[in-house]
């Protein structure tokens, strides 16, 4: 679920099951957003989780935040 509760995720994949390290928060500028790294790279994406208070950033990644190397490995 989303901090909203009103999606979810569901996994595409056989084992049925959805491996993610990620976070939720409340963005000072793009409202709720989702925090998600990337197997492999260094950034942190922010995807606006919101479509009726910031639908300009719903499901859109609204920052790209730089970490500090070796990403999710």
């Amino acid at each position: 679920w989303d901090a909203s509760k009103r999606y979810f995720m569901v996994a595409a994949n056989n084992s049925n099951k959805i491996a993610a390290i990620d976070a939720n928060f409340v963005h000072p500028k793009f409202g709720p957003v989702w925090a998600t790294g990337h197997l492999g790279d260094e950034t942190i994406a922010l995807i606006g989780t919101d479509p009726e208070k910031h639908p300009e950033h719903a499901w859109k990644v609204v920052q790209n935040l730089t970490g500090q190397g070796g990403g999710s490995l």
